[in-house]
Protein backbone atom coordinates (compact mmCIF):
# COMPACT_ATOMS: atom_id res chain seq x y z
CA UNK A 1 0.00 0.00 0.00
CA UNK A 2 2.99 2.33 0.86
CA UNK A 3 4.31 1.50 -2.30
CA UNK A 4 1.22 2.37 -4.37
CA UNK A 5 1.26 5.51 -2.74
CA UNK A 6 4.84 6.74 -3.17
CA UNK A 7 4.41 5.89 -6.87
CA UNK A 8 1.32 7.79 -7.11
CA UNK A 9 2.96 11.25 -5.22
CA UNK A 10 5.47 10.81 -8.00
CA UNK A 11 3.49 10.69 -10.68
CA UNK A 12 1.96 13.43 -8.80
CA UNK A 13 4.96 15.27 -8.81
CA UNK A 14 5.99 14.59 -12.49
CA UNK A 15 2.26 15.75 -13.66
CA UNK A 16 3.04 19.01 -11.40
CA UNK A 17 6.20 19.59 -13.22
CA UNK A 18 5.08 18.93 -16.58
CA UNK A 19 2.60 21.15 -16.35
CA UNK A 20 4.90 23.86 -15.15
CA UNK A 21 6.90 23.18 -17.37
CA UNK A 22 4.17 23.87 -19.86
CA UNK A 23 2.42 27.07 -18.92
CA UNK A 24 6.29 28.55 -18.76
CA UNK A 25 5.77 27.09 -22.57
CA UNK A 26 2.91 28.72 -22.89
CA UNK A 27 3.44 31.77 -21.19
CA UNK A 28 7.14 31.96 -23.74
CA UNK A 29 4.50 30.97 -27.24
CA UNK A 30 2.38 34.19 -26.06
CA UNK A 31 5.16 36.65 -25.55
CA UNK A 32 6.77 36.08 -29.13
CA UNK A 33 2.98 35.80 -30.63
CA UNK A 34 2.68 39.65 -29.83
CA UNK A 35 6.16 40.01 -31.06
CA UNK A 36 5.28 38.79 -34.69
CA UNK A 37 2.20 40.11 -34.31
CA UNK A 38 4.49 43.66 -34.20
CA UNK A 39 6.73 42.37 -36.40
CA UNK A 40 3.41 41.74 -38.85
CA UNK A 41 2.28 45.28 -38.57
CA UNK A 42 5.56 46.99 -39.21
CA UNK A 43 5.98 45.05 -42.17
CA UNK A 44 2.69 45.63 -43.86
CA UNK A 45 3.24 49.37 -43.17
CA UNK A 46 6.72 49.44 -44.80
CA UNK A 47 5.05 47.18 -47.74
CA UNK A 48 2.04 49.79 -48.22
CA UNK A 49 5.26 52.51 -48.49
CA UNK A 50 6.69 50.14 -50.83
CA UNK A 51 3.87 49.91 -52.89
CA UNK A 52 3.51 53.04 -52.66
CA UNK A 53 7.03 54.28 -54.20
CA UNK A 54 6.22 51.24 -56.86
CA UNK A 55 3.39 52.74 -58.18
CA UNK A 56 5.08 56.31 -58.84
CA UNK A 57 7.58 54.65 -60.55
CA UNK A 58 5.35 53.87 -63.66
CA UNK A 59 2.70 56.89 -63.23
CA UNK A 60 4.99 59.51 -65.25
CA UNK A 61 6.66 59.79 -68.75
CA UNK A 62 9.26 61.75 -67.44
CA UNK A 63 12.54 61.36 -68.66
CA UNK A 64 15.04 63.02 -66.53
CA UNK A 65 15.58 65.14 -63.78
CA UNK A 66 14.90 68.66 -65.78
CA UNK A 67 11.99 67.46 -67.08
CA UNK A 68 10.73 66.25 -63.68
CA UNK A 69 11.61 69.56 -62.29
CA UNK A 70 9.90 71.60 -64.78
CA UNK A 71 6.64 69.53 -64.02
CA UNK A 72 6.82 70.12 -60.59
CA UNK A 73 7.20 73.82 -60.65
CA UNK A 74 4.96 74.94 -63.67
CA UNK A 75 1.92 72.53 -61.39
CA UNK A 76 2.57 75.26 -58.71
CA UNK A 77 3.47 78.48 -60.46
CA UNK A 78 6.82 78.77 -59.33
CA UNK A 79 8.95 77.79 -62.43
CA UNK A 80 10.02 81.63 -63.03
CA UNK A 81 11.32 81.33 -59.29
CA UNK A 82 14.00 78.76 -60.02
CA UNK A 83 17.16 80.31 -61.01
CA UNK A 84 19.50 76.97 -62.35
CA UNK A 85 19.21 73.65 -61.98
CA UNK A 86 22.46 71.74 -62.57
CA UNK A 87 22.66 68.28 -63.16
CA UNK A 88 25.48 66.62 -60.44
CA UNK A 89 25.49 63.33 -61.82
CA UNK A 90 24.01 59.94 -63.15
CA UNK A 91 24.36 56.40 -62.02
CA UNK A 92 23.23 53.13 -63.13
CA UNK A 93 21.36 50.96 -60.88
CA UNK A 94 20.22 47.04 -61.36
CA UNK A 95 16.28 48.41 -62.44
CA UNK A 96 16.94 51.59 -63.20
CA UNK A 97 18.80 55.17 -62.76
CA UNK A 98 19.42 57.82 -60.57
CA UNK A 99 19.66 61.39 -61.79
CA UNK A 100 20.67 64.24 -59.23
CA UNK A 101 20.21 67.86 -59.78
CA UNK A 102 21.04 71.03 -57.65
CA UNK A 103 18.63 73.72 -57.62
CA UNK A 104 19.17 77.35 -57.24
CA UNK A 105 15.10 78.89 -56.17
CA UNK A 106 15.01 82.70 -55.06
CA UNK A 107 12.66 84.92 -53.48
CA UNK A 108 10.04 82.18 -52.15
CA UNK A 109 7.90 83.07 -49.42
CA UNK A 110 7.48 80.55 -46.68
CA UNK A 111 4.05 79.26 -48.57
CA UNK A 112 5.80 79.30 -51.29
CA UNK A 113 8.37 76.60 -49.87
CA UNK A 114 6.02 74.27 -47.90
CA UNK A 115 4.36 74.00 -51.49
CA UNK A 116 7.75 73.45 -53.46
CA UNK A 117 8.24 70.32 -50.77
CA UNK A 118 4.87 69.17 -50.68
CA UNK A 119 5.01 69.39 -54.52
CA UNK A 120 7.81 67.17 -54.42
CA UNK A 121 6.60 64.55 -51.63
CA UNK A 122 3.84 63.90 -53.56
CA UNK A 123 5.06 64.07 -57.18
CA UNK A 124 4.07 61.55 -60.09
CA UNK A 125 7.57 60.40 -59.91
CA UNK A 126 10.50 58.98 -57.63
CA UNK A 127 11.32 62.40 -56.52
CA UNK A 128 13.18 63.06 -53.31
CA UNK A 129 14.72 65.92 -51.76
CA UNK A 130 18.60 64.72 -50.66
CA UNK A 131 19.77 68.13 -49.26
CA UNK A 132 18.43 71.62 -48.85
CA UNK A 133 19.83 75.00 -47.60
CA UNK A 134 17.61 77.73 -46.77
CA UNK A 135 18.93 81.16 -46.40
CA UNK A 136 17.01 84.90 -46.29
CA UNK A 137 17.08 86.69 -49.66
CA UNK A 138 19.38 89.75 -49.43
CA UNK A 139 17.30 92.05 -50.86
CA UNK A 140 14.36 91.20 -48.75
CA UNK A 141 14.58 89.02 -45.44
CA UNK A 142 11.53 87.97 -45.68
CA UNK A 143 12.26 85.78 -48.64
CA UNK A 144 13.83 82.63 -49.08
CA UNK A 145 16.59 81.49 -51.06
CA UNK A 146 16.70 77.85 -51.34
CA UNK A 147 19.28 75.34 -52.80
CA UNK A 148 18.06 71.98 -53.03
CA UNK A 149 19.72 68.68 -53.58
CA UNK A 150 17.08 66.52 -55.83
CA UNK A 151 17.68 62.81 -56.83
CA UNK A 152 15.21 61.44 -59.84
CA UNK A 153 14.65 57.75 -59.92
CA UNK A 154 13.65 56.07 -63.38
CA UNK A 155 12.43 52.29 -63.57
CA UNK A 156 14.14 50.92 -67.33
Amino acid sequence: MLSVFIVFIIIIALAIRLLSSGKRELKLLREQQKEMIIVKDEFLSLKQRIDAVESKKNLSNVQGIVQAVDEVFLSIGLKDKVKTVKSTGRRDMKDGFEEEAELQIEKVSMNEMVNIFYKIENAPMVLTIKKASIKKSFENPELLNIILTLSFLKAK
